[in-house]
């Protein structure tokens, strides 16, 4: 099945420099002028120049900055020859502290500009690997049109503690969505670790539980390597084979999907199962089922992780997700997955949690 092209990866951000600071230079040059033209008989006029230099170096290159310093200086010159103090002793000093200023000016220049470089440097590197852990959500994969979303609550990072996955197998479609417990480096490990061995196990595992249960034994052997007998992740997955008219579920431990469609919403009744990494603790004569949904055209099944039910607003109101999504009237996946991604950052403004959403409806035939 055709898939939507990946997005060109965008180049790392710069460096964020306030508006204002390069302007720095030349306000203070102005500043000096105006002095000059004010009170032409103060000899301090052109000793404003002497921290020209360095206040060039905070927005501009080491080429830049040595050739401010030169600037600098003619300017001191042509104002102490204009009023005939060029030779006087306090201004040779003005002159050497302005050559010292320039040179220690295009040293700290030099030293930002490779120092920015190597955070570019650094940043497209994380951002490489970060794309390689979560991949862009396909348009239509395994009979199925899909939607995505996906975002951290820290700003600067690219992968949190959620993670979701879609792969066209001979089984059918699959998809992974889930969140981890805990947050920061750790849990974005967990999440390469989950996605990892899905990717792994869905192309060669028969039934949606065993795949399951796969996933269950790697959360098992992270959490023995690190130590950590803490460590789970909840997750539902999904598997719909080409013409079905219904999709399979296995939660483990993970909030409940929706069904919109047929004009409503409603949760799907899923078996309380325990997180992937705590299965063990579970009864072992009870093996769990996968849970048949209908879904017939038209009909749109929502994954989404806790940061969108647990947004809340500044009352400490939780975020009323079916209720929005029955005023959006609408089920299609894109339109259902835009809303949200605007609708929940109005209604929480700063997000308390990695958010992750999953839309998916039969494909037309």
């Amino acid at each position: 099945m055709p898939t939507a092209p990946r997005p060109p990866r965008p180049a790392a951000p710069q460096p964020e420099v306030p508006r204002w600071v390069p302007w720095l230079p030349a306000i203070l040059l102005v500043l000096d002028l105006i002095a000059e033209a004010v009170v032409p008989q103060a000899v301090a006029a052109g000793f404003l120049l002497t921290a020209l230099p360095v206040v060039a170096a905070f927005s501009y290159g080491p080429v830049l900055t040595a050739v401010t310093t030169v600037g600098s200086l003619a300017l001191q010159l042509l104002l102490a020859l204009r009023m005939e103090h060029i030779s006087e002793q306090h201004h040779v000093w003005v002159y050497i502290t302005t050559l010292v200023s320039g040179v220690m000016g295009t040293a700290l220049s030099w030293q930002r500009t490779r120092q920015n470089r190597n955070l570019i440097q650094a940043r497209t590197v994380a951002e490489t690997l970060q794309r390689t852990v979560l991949r862009p959500v396909p348009e239509r994969t395994g009979g199925l049109r899909l939607s995505g979303l996906y975002r951290p609550a820290q700003a600067d990072v690219l992968v949190g503690g959620d993670l979701y996955e879609v792969c066209d197998t001979r089984f059918g479609a699959r998809v992974l969505l889930g969140d981890v417990r805990g947050k920061g480096l750790g849990a974005v490990r967990t999440v390469a670790d989950v996605l990892g061995a899905f990717r792994a196990a869905a192309y060669d595992t028969p039934g949606l539980v065993e795949l399951a249960d796969q996933l269950d034994r790697a959360v098992l052997r992270a959490a023995a390597d690190r130590g950590d007998d803490e460590l789970f992740v909840t997750a539902v997955l999904l598997q719909y084979r080409p013409g079905s008219d219904c999709v399979e579920i296995v939660n483990r431990g993970h909030t409940r999907p929706l069904l919109l469609g047929g004009g409503g919403i409603s949760p799907v009744s899923c078996a309380d199962e325990l997180p992937l990494g705590l299965g063990h603790l579970g009864p072992a004569d009870e093996r769990s089922k996968a849970i048949a949904v209908a879904l017939p055209p038209g009909h749109t099944v929502l994954l989404y992780t806790d940061g969108v039910s647990e947004a809340r607003d500044t009352t400490g109101a939780f975020y009323p997700l079916a209720p929005r999504l029955a005023a959006l009237g609408s089920t299609a996946p894109d339109r259902v997955v835009s809303f949200l991604a605007q609708d929940v950052h109005r209604y929480a403004g700063l997000l308390a949690d990695d958010l992750a959403v999953l839309a998916l409806t039969p494909d037309a035939p």
